[in-house]
């Protein structure tokens, strides 16, 4: 064997040794993953096996619509808690997921010097504030001013939980936006402004509904903010400026009870509660991610049939 012949014969065997290494590897990675997800998995599931074990039973006509009992009686229903939390996330949103959306298409196209940086930092730090911090500044702000609870109050108060996830989300998922698709739309003629909103945010799209999505599920499970703000109330939503009831402080409030009938109830506005999260996830996902192609194509054919 020539020297040639021996050298690619060593190149071969360094190949297939390197090669195997790197499968190896792989597959290390890949148990690891697999055996985290696992672990991720089995507490989710073992707290929706165990609410829905416990709260199917009490589910009925009568339960969803009906206002509470008296503490300990077998009769009632959370049908004015399941009235105000969805009028809670409904006013929450509309507050908190305008101005999340706005500072986060800012700090991403529109960021200038140490302000932006500013921003982002004291975003950062609002986000993980303790929630019934943020329910004790409603209380000061609104409440106390007001001379009553109400359910201003409750939305303010679960908007400040709302806007950072947005707006941090918002700015991520735009960020992740090719630059060339940005550069496309100037070699059309586009001002930024129509870039941003007709280009970039479809491009992110996605991104940016996983972020909504995520902060409607966590305002939706709050309860702190609720006690210092909304409440509570045994009737359906009679105005604005009055107490509320809504899912999480009902549960808190069957959780208290030492009845078996109270505990049931709880579990069954439990399993409401999810099943009013889940399906707000699901209803937004099915609209939103299937309508269409890309904002920019659209303008290109457009810009095309004119020519």
């Amino acid at each position: 064997m020539n020297p040639i012949q021996q050298r690619r014969q060593e190149y071969r065997s360094l190949f297939k040794q390197n090669v195997k290494n790197r499968l190896l590897v792989d597959k290390a990675v890949k148990i690891v993953v697999f055996s985290c997800v696992i672990i991720a998995i089995i507490p989710l599931g073992s707290i929706l096996i165990e609410v829905f074990k416990n709260g199917l039973a009490a589910l009925s006509i009568e339960f969803l619509t009906q206002i509470p009992g008296a503490a300990g009686s077998s009769g009632g229903g959370i049908g004015p808690a399941i009235q105000g939390t969805l009028i809670i996330i409904g006013l929450s949103s509309l507050i908190g997921i305008p101005i999340g959306v706005m500072s986060g298409i800012y700090l991403s196209e529109y960021e200038v010097g140490k302000f932006a940086k500013s921003v982002r930092f004291f975003t950062d730090v609002f986000m993980e504030f303790p929630s019934i911090v943020i329910g004790i500044f409603a209380f000061l702000v609104i409440v106390l001013v007001i001379g009553s609870f109400s359910v201003w109050a409750g939305a303010f108060a679960l908007s400040l939980i709302m806007f950072p996830i947005v707006a941090r989300t918002t700015e991520e998922s735009l960020k992740m936006v090719p630059h060339t698709y940005r550069e496309a739309g100037t070699a059309l003629g586009l001002k930024k402004w129509v870039i941003t909103f007709r280009i970039v945010i479809s491009a992110a799209k996605s991104g940016m509904i996983t972020g909504i999505l995520l902060s409607v599920s966590r305002i939706g499970g709050e309860t702190a903010p609720l006690i210092m703000t909304v409440l509570g109330s045994s009737q359906f939503f009679h105005g604005f400026d009055t107490p509320m009831d809504a899912l999480p402080l009902r549960i808190w409030r069957l959780s208290l009870l030492p009845y078996d009938n109270a505990q049931g109830q709880g579990w069954g506005a439990a399993l409401v509660l999810i099943i009013i999260i889940l399906g707000i996830n699901l209803a937004v996902k099915y609209h939103y991610m299937n309508k269409g192609d890309n904002m920019l194509t659209t303008l290109i054919k457009n810009r095309g049939n004119r020519r």
